[in-house]
């Protein structure tokens, strides 16, 4: 792990000279560009935004970033409450594995500002929509958002991004959620590298969580299943016989607590007093996706095992015209690398969308 993080601040420290050499070359083509930016405003108020971003994660960003650079004037809304807040570093993102998640996101502050994005750090509480605008007597689309902000300021905009991703609702044992995001861990994509080969267990929230602890088994052949409170007759006969393949120990009994000498973890206790050592804990949290806003604004939801999230198309478009949603905000199992992918595509289809409205504004007068 040393090796790992010597390696991963070399690459940051290479990656920090370009951008400063970036930084220069962005903001030459900013004051180049700032006298143009709020030209594709459509007839719209010189107080309403092209689009206000919800939320200030990767996707939130990465769309912002896409939309300032399509000249767009744009606001991004961040509560500083991300889903990796806890986790001292990510893994997978090709040029930024092993970066601190808050490095991460300071980087794509001050990329976004380069392109005279604006960031507030605030929640919105509630958004509204205009009636229907007519042109040429004809009702051509519904009218633009506003949108309400915590600390009292209120906001229009033409479309929405909603990022506001999903919060982890924990298992109640004690010594989870204060161990989480560094030796007690839910995806082994994120963070199985870095822990390999070390004594696993997994904590059962259901008798899914079989399959993260034959998943797990890839990382480490020390893997212990605690079934907590998960009976052995809810595991099937295929259940058992491909643990047994991946030689993963089954025990049965709920956990009581955590152990933890010298701020590491040490061992599981279960409610019947014994003790089992463990350096690493898998556990599986319940997502909570945070599709308030998308609700409020009658957006179409779909039902699934992990949480109830926005019916979308490939871009991110839900079914309430003008309101994209990309991140958690659309599915739990989205990493940073997805998150990122998707409010790139979002704003993409967002400045198309700007582009052809004001033509047809401009056509029919």
């Amino acid at each position: 792990m040393t090796e790992h993080t010597r390696n991963t601040r070399d690459t940051r420290n290479n990656q920090n000279a370009r951008k400063a050499r970036g930084t220069r070359n962005a903001r030459d083509t900013e004051r180049n560009g700032n006298a143009g930016r709020t030209r594709g405003t459509g007839g719209h108020g010189s107080g309403t935004h092209d689009v206000v971003v919800v939320g200030g994660g990767a996707a939130g960003l990465s769309a912002a970033l896409v939309l300032g650079r399509a000249r767009r004037r744009t606001l991004v809304v961040d509560a500083g409450e991300p889903r990796n807040a806890p986790s001292s570093h990510m893994q997978g993102y090709l040029s930024r594995d092993g970066m601190a998640p808050a490095e991460f996101l300071a980087v794509g502050r001050e990329e976004i500002a380069r392109y005279g994005v604006e960031l507030v750090r605030d929640r919105v509480t509630d958004v509204t929509r205009d009636g229907d605008v007519t042109r040429g007597g004809d009702v051509t689309r519904d009218g633009d958002f506003t949108v309400v902000l915590g600390a009292g300021r209120t906001v229009r905009a033409r479309r929405l991004v909603v990022a506001t991703g999903l919060q982890d609702e924990l298992p109640a044992v004690p010594g989870v959620a204060e161990r989480f995001g560094r030796d007690v861990l839910h995806c082994p994509f994120c963070h199985g590298w870095e822990v390999r080969d070390e004594p696993f267990g997994v904590l059962a929230a259901g008798p899914a969580s079989v399959h993260q602890a034959l998943m797990v088994s890839q990382w480490s052949k020390d893997v212990t299943l605690f079934l907590h409170t998960v009976a052995e007759e809810e595991l099937s006969g295929q259940d058992l016989r491909r643990l047994a393949a991946a030689g993963v120990d089954v025990v049965p009994g709920e956990v009581a607590e955590l152990l933890v000498e010298d701020d590491r973890l040490t061992g599981v206790r279960l409610a019947g007093g014994s003790v089992h050592a463990r350096s690493v804990l898998y556990v599986a949290p319940r997502p909570v996706p945070r599709t308030d806003l998308l609700e409020r604004l009658g957006a179409a939801m779909d039902e699934t095992p992990f949480g109830t999230y926005p019916v979308v198309d490939p871009t991110g478009l839900t079914t309430v015209p003008d309101v994209w949603a990309a991140g958690n905000a659309i599915g739990f199992a989205e990493q940073v690398v997805h998150a990122a992918s998707g409010g790139y595509r979002a704003a993409a289809a967002i400045v198309g969308d700007l582009l052809m409205a004001d033509l047809d504004a401009a056509v029919t007068g």
